[in-house]
């Protein structure tokens, strides 16, 4: 069965409405959203932290680098995504970012917004990405 695309952003943007892709929105560094989930099969989805998206740069409000959030707790190395972190929205059951888990992902992959955490949480999760990648 496939997995229902709903492509859209935050009620308050677009009034609740499906978005054309002439006023696709273009997502920063912080904003979380819900789209292709590449490790569990085509059909599967999964929320996203956005650390990138450099206006100016190849792709831009094209493509994303972005962070797999998980609600497993078993596997250490996890950044737990505490309340105060979110600015605006949240998920639906606590959440966890996984520092190794990138993922370019496009933005036609991307079902909807749905949350922003604070810059701080984002710099400390890229950073702790770097430190993953320098092992």
């Amino acid at each position: 069965m496939a997995r229902a695309r709903t492509q859209g952003t935050p009620s308050e943007c677009l009034g609740g409405r499906d978005v054309t892709a002439e006023e696709a929105p273009v997502y920063e560094p912080g904003d979380v959203v819900y789209g292709d989930d590449p490790y569990k099969g085509k059909e599967a989805a999964r929320p996203w932290l956005v650390i990138s998206n450099h206006e100016g740069k190849p792709f831009h409000g094209e493509q994303y680098i972005a962070l797999s959030l998980t609600t497993r707790t078993w596997m250490g190395g996890l950044i737990d995504i505490d309340e105060d972190v979110w600015v605006r929205g949240a998920t639906p059951a606590e959440s966890r970012v996984i520092p190794w888990a990138e993922k370019s992902i496009d933005s036609g992959d991307i079902d909807y917004w749905q949350g922003r955490l604070t810059e701080q949480f984002v710099t400390e999760t890229i950073d702790s990405l770097v430190e993953y990648i320098r092992l």
